[in-house]
């Protein structure tokens, strides 16, 4: 394949073409050129009206329901939302059926995404079937690929077993991913516990839920160093998955203060809403971790902007019909959000676009110690393209369900294309 892209604005902070117009030339999946006014002679030529381009971006928390949940999605359709939402590697949830405690199922959903335009990485869970009682044979499914360890959509509750995980997977350098919640203080909630939880007469789920139980992961964490003086991090050997409240900002930043090898992501849509807006009991906006308040909003903001928060995930939870449209007690939690992660990025956080790019890009591949990218001649061809200021209308969802609050609206930050493995999707 040979294609031109004419002159785009490059979004690298590694790059030495960073923040400059160039033509970029692409050969056999591979940068070949870049420069100004290059030959397109016999070539693919694709242009648009102030077309940015990054390396390709990285989604670190994407529900996948493949295998045993397909009708909800799968991975042929999951992989079509995120190159909608240029994305061109995703990071997949153990959370199947059945869950990926083993080689067999992990190497079932590596192999479907082998040489495609979206990348699957796969994340194995620390328990056997997610369930927080028997641990998975770690060092196996390590070396079978497994990008981190995590339950996934089950916060790991058991303090014996977290504490012996972050032990065990120091000698591999491998990721735990933890989301925190305390199960006994958000049982039956089903929005943030506030003065719209009272009016609406729902069981709240308190920040303290949260709070707590990310005290006690970065206490177990600092513990474990302990017992390992020795163990040196140059990643995070801890990553925490959706913190929502400004206490569980200024818990992070204290623990990176400290020293502790500890990152941490947001949903996109986290900022999009605040608990206020459930008021007429939309099933769409119910998700885990809640809406939270305006205050929490702001901490957020902070947060990412002081590099505290180290990346922004699309927390991408696909759910049918059944599961969704039904009495808000009853619906399940989450969001469809590969193909809208970025433009509510772009919307809500506050950061320049460069900044949007760094957590979608460099971070979450530190995090992960996956290779560093970046844009230079002679480098693998894996970009996002896009325009950070068009706005664009989000008629269709390309998932399989369609459980989005955002079907319909005008949202601003449009994805052009991607381009990986020597294929490229260019949106008209």
């Amino acid at each position: 394949m040979k294609v031109l892209i004419r002159s785009v604005r490059i979004v690298d902070k590694i790059s030495p073409f960073n923040g400059q117009i160039k033509d970029i030339l692409i050969e056999d999946g591979k940068i070949k050129q870049i420069g100004e006014n290059l030959d397109g002679s016999g070539m693919d030529i694709k242009e648009g009206s102030n077309v940015c381009v990054s390396p390709g971006w990285v989604d670190m928390r994407v529900a996948s329901r493949d295998p045993g949940f397909e009708h909800k999605e799968d991975l042929t359709s999951v992989r079509l939302a995120a190159s909608k939402g240029g994305f061109t590697e995703i990071v997949l949830l153990p959370n199947t059926e059945p869950v990926v405690h083993s080689k067999d199922t992990l190497n079932y959903i590596k192999q479907s995404g082998l040489g495609g335009l979206v990348k699957l990485h796969v994340t194995a869970s620390v328990s056997r079937k997610a369930e927080g009682v028997d641990f998975t044979e770690m060092i196996d499914l390590h070396r079978a690929g497994a990008v981190a360890f995590t339950d996934g959509e089950h916060p790991v509750q058991n303090a014996d077993l977290f504490l012996k995980t972050i032990l065990y997977l120091q000698p591999l350098d491998a990721l735990l991913m933890n989301r925190p919640e305390d199960r006994q203080l958000t049982l039956y909630g089903q929005m943030h516990e506030g003065v719209a939880s009272t009016l609406t007469g729902m069981k709240g789920m308190p920040s303290l839920a949260e709070e707590m139980m990310l005290t006690r992961d970065l206490k177990l964490l600092a513990y474990a160093l302990e017992k390992n003086s020795k163990s040196q991090f140059s990643k995070p050997a801890l990553h925490v998955s959706l913190i929502s409240t400004a206490r569980s900002v200024a818990l992070i930043r204290e623990a990176k203060a400290q020293g502790l090898p500890v990152s941490c992501d947001v949903a996109a849509h986290q900022l999009a809403y605040t608990d206020a807006d459930l008021m007429d009991f939309d099933t769409n906006l119910k998700v885990n971790p809640p809406f939270r308040q305006a205050n929490d909003h702001v901490a957020i903001r902070a947060g990412l902007l002081d590099g505290t928060i180290d990346a922004i995930v699309s927390d991408h939870n696909p759910h049918d019909e059944e599961c969704k449209n039904l009495e808000f007690d009853h619906a399940d939690f989450g969001i469809t959000g590969l193909e809208t992660a970025f433009s509510l990025a772009v919307m809500h956080t506050g950061l320049p676009v460069e900044e949007i790019v760094d957590k979608l890009t460099v971070q979450p591949r530190h995090i992960l110690r996956l290779p560093a990218l970046f844009i230079g001649e002679g480098q693998a061809a894996n970009l996002t393209f896009f325009e950070a200021e068009s706005d664009w209308v989000f008629e269709k969802s390309f998932s399989k369900s369609k459980n989005t609050p955002f079907l319909g609206k005008t949202l601003k930050g449009k994805v052009t294309g991607v381009i990986n493995n020597n294929r490229l999707e260019w949106f008209d």
